[in-house]
């Protein structure tokens, strides 16, 4: 797909340490539902993993989060893992043709605030972390442009034309008919990735998320609604940094990634208590690819967090995987 190295280290070192078995001599998670990786062997020696993941199904709040391009919220739909196809087809709607796939992501704008709305005004758990909601929401408007497309020379910076987007997210049939087929996403024949030396990394992906997000404030807010539709509130990110870092300040140079980056760091110990013996040991892989993600950016370093402020977020406890 053209994933730069960095891009997809992290996110696969994240899913192992969050959803899989860090610690395995074969690390991963799965991509579906639970997995018994080295759970056996975990218990029996007391140096791994102590009860199942929860794989990418059951990562809700902490890879997966709600307002998906494609994907229903967790609990209006009862499943966070199968498209819904009046979302795909309202994305296919947006979805420009004979257009480059940096403008095709441009015009994705409207799309995205309208799936971040739906949730608002439909779902009173909707909850938006910080890694889920404010950096991984967004991969499903930035990824199918930016990975998906097809390259040629007189498309250098890729194309998503409609058929190709049907196929990676097993759709078939016409317009306003559609039909899924969980299991039969496919790369299409005659396609081509992104050229050598023009990976989507960190950075650009960032942009991405910032361009949106300009337009836009509420998308890097971390929050959601409080009990009951229509009443998101936004966290107060001074406090929750003990004022290291300011939610009017995050789209500014490098602060949204010394931000997430550094949550993520700052949150793991509390969240992976218990799904490791050795939680210190399962966190060092991650460790490793955040201090690889920061070096040189210059970030403030955080110093604790108030994780008290999530509690009026019926939302944030929500979690079928119980992590």
């Amino acid at each position: 797909y053209g994933k730069a190295l960095d891009l997809a280290t992290f996110l696969a070192v994240y899913g192992t340490v969050f959803n899989g078995d860090a610690l395995s001599l074969t690390p991963g998670y799965s991509i579906g539902g639970p997995a018994n990786i080295g759970l056996l062997g975990g218990v029996l020696s007391g140096t791994g993993i102590t009860r199942t993941p929860s794989g990418l199904s059951g990562s809700h709040n902490n890879y997966e989060a709600d307002t998906s391009a494609t994907r229903g919220d967790q609990y209006l739909f009862g499943n966070n893992d199968l498209l819904q196809i009046p979302f795909f087809q309202q994305y296919y709607d947006a979805l420009l043709e004979n257009t480059p796939a940096p403008q095709q992501y441009s015009a994705l704008f409207r799309f995205r605030q309208s799936r971040f709305d739906y949730s608002i005004e439909n779902n009173p758990y909707f909850f938006f972390p910080q890694f889920a909601g404010v950096l991984v929401a967004p991969a499903g408007f930035a990824f199918p442009p930016a990975m998906m497309s097809n390259h040629s020379a007189q498309y250098p910076q890729g194309y998503l034309d409609k058929e190709t987007f049907k196929s990676f997210f097993a759709v078939t049939g016409e317009s306003g008919s559609f039909q899924y087929q969980p299991g039969y996403e496919r790369i299409p024949d005659n396609w081509y990735k992104r050229a050598v030396g023009t990976e989507y990394s960190i950075p650009a992906f960032l942009l991405d998320v910032l361009e949106y997000a300009r337009q836009d404030p509420r998308l890097l807010s971390v929050g959601g609604n409080t009990g009951t539709p229509n009443s998101f509130t936004g966290l107060n990110i001074t406090a929750l940094t003990k004022g290291v870092f300011n939610g009017g300040t995050l789209a500014q140079g490098n602060n949204l990634q010394c931000f997430i980056f550094q949550l993520i760091q700052a949150e793991a110990p509390s969240v992976l208590t218990g799904l490791y013996s050795d939680v210190t040991k399962a966190l060092q892989p991650l460790t490793d690819s955040i201090s690889g993600a920061l070096r040189g950016l210059g970030c403030p370093q955080l110093m604790g967090l108030d994780e008290s402020l999530y509690e009026k977020y019926p939302g944030y406890k929500k979690n079928p995987a119980g992590l």
